[in-house]
């Protein structure tokens, strides 16, 4: 077992510190089959890809530390299977896609999207035990130009969650969708996946008290001036998960609610960074884990008539750090250090979450709930229930979200800091 930081000492030096061999916090970090977060994960539904990424061509893909095979059949069918043949274990990502399925390469037995095989054509009659024959497999769904996959019991597949933030569009309204990190926009994308556990990612939306010192303070503005003011927070639980609510005021003196969400299991909603502009999110995010130390982003926002949604993408994805054009992917090392954002606070901790050395405060509220609601969800799903945020009833299956920007009432203005 890799050793990992240590207990302080006594005298708080570093000399003589205690080595801990383990201090991940394994009930909340953990993704694969069998354990706890991993179980509970595997009760909701996950992006895997792009459905425009969703050819002929087999890929390998990695979610919740399985690894997977994705591709699409001639019937326009997507397929999600374990990648070593049913007959001796030949992988499928040199496997043949036709009409009806996947063919292995080694000796060409096909199997279609849900894993029967349907023919074994060195057997006589082309396998007359056949079917008796089943590659692993999970169900698949698109919506929102993306394909979602269930890989939890069968018997408690939920149906897939339609999100009011991306329903019923207005006239010449669309719908953008990347599947990026969220950090390194630019040239084709580079960095696709994010070296670290998760929840880290999913605490950080949880965390209002950051934006004013990393995105405002540290360096350089990053997103607007208002947010170098430390906000009035409040939190909320939900029926989806936990709001937290920061209170401040606008250049124009206006003062704004600023809604932010986190949604069980790894969703996340926040508003616009410019507070002057009100109303609902537009977009929703998808943290998506890979393993215990990667996870990939999934993202889709409304976007409104005539605008290209790519450029929007880019522009409302990053800050500017140093007040130029210059993207996260095109700063150098010197730059990062120097003007470090989410990035490089976040992954300067680690590639996942070490618990017993934090020394948490009244400003880590937001996390201190976030956890105790997931380790209760986890509970459920332990003793045998159906966790939040999962419903099995398609007329229930549009979900209301809360983040945004909202001015408030001259009622219910808080007073000036």
């Amino acid at each position: 077992m890799t050793e990992r930081r240590s207990r302080r000492s006594p005298d708080g030096g570093a000399y003589g510190r205690q080595m801990v061999a383990d201090e991940t916090d394994k009930e909340l970090t953990q993704v694969g089959p069998g354990t706890p977060a991993g179980e509970l994960l595997r009760r909701y539904w996950h992006p895997v890809d792009l459905s425009a990424k969703v050819t002929a061509r087999p890929k390998q893909i990695r979610i919740l530390g399985e690894d997977l095979i994705l591709f699409r059949d001639g019937q326009d069918r997507p397929g999600l299977l374990t990648p070593h043949c049913a007959h001796r274990g030949a992988s499928l990502y040199y496997g043949k896609v036709d009409d009806d399925g996947i063919r292995c390469c080694y000796h060409g037995w096909q199997f279609d999207v849900e894993g029967h095989c349907l023919d074994q054509p060195c057997e006589p009659g082309g396998g007359v035990g056949k079917d008796r024959i089943r590659q692993p497999w999970y169900p698949l769904e698109e919506r929102y130009g993306m394909v979602f996959a269930y890989m939890g019991p069968p018997e408690k597949k939920s149906v897939l969650p339609h999100w009011d933030v991306l329903e019923h569009l207005d006239d010449g309204e669309s719908i953008f969708v990347h599947g990026y990190t969220g950090f390194g926009v630019g040239a084709d994308d580079a960095v696709r996946i994010v070296p670290m556990n998760w929840l880290r990612n999913w605490e950080n939306i949880m965390d209002p008290f950051h934006v004013p010192m990393l995105h405002a303070r540290h360096s350089a503005v990053q997103y607007t001036p208002e947010a170098a003011h430390l906000p009035k927070v409040s939190y909320a639980n939900t029926e989806l998960g936990l709001n937290y609510i920061a209170h401040r005021k606008t250049g124009e003196g206006r003062d704004v609610e600023r809604v932010s969400s986190t949604v069980v299991p790894s969703l996340i909603l926040v508003p616009d960074q410019q507070l002057n502009i009100t109303g609902p999110t537009t977009y929703i995010r998808w943290l998506v884990p890979v393993d215990d130390n990667h996870h990939c982003i999934f993202h889709a926002m409304r976007v409104p008539p005539g605008v290209d949604g790519d450029a929007l993408f880019k522009k409302s994805s990053r800050p500017m750090p140093m007040g130029t054009s210059k993207l996260w992917s095109e700063m150098t090392d010197d730059e990062h250090q120097r003007f470090p954002t989410d990035w490089e606070a976040m992954c300067g901790q680690g590639s996942i979450e070490e618990h017993l050395d934090e020394n948490l405060e009244t400003s880590d509220r937001g996390i201190v709930q976030l956890r105790k609601m997931l380790r209760q969800q986890i509970e459920i799903v332990r003793d045998g229930g159906d966790p939040m945020g999962v419903t099995f009833d398609v007329a229930q299956r549009v979900f209301k979200t809360d983040a945004g920007n909202y001015y408030l009432t001259p009622e219910t203005t808080v007073p000036a800091e």
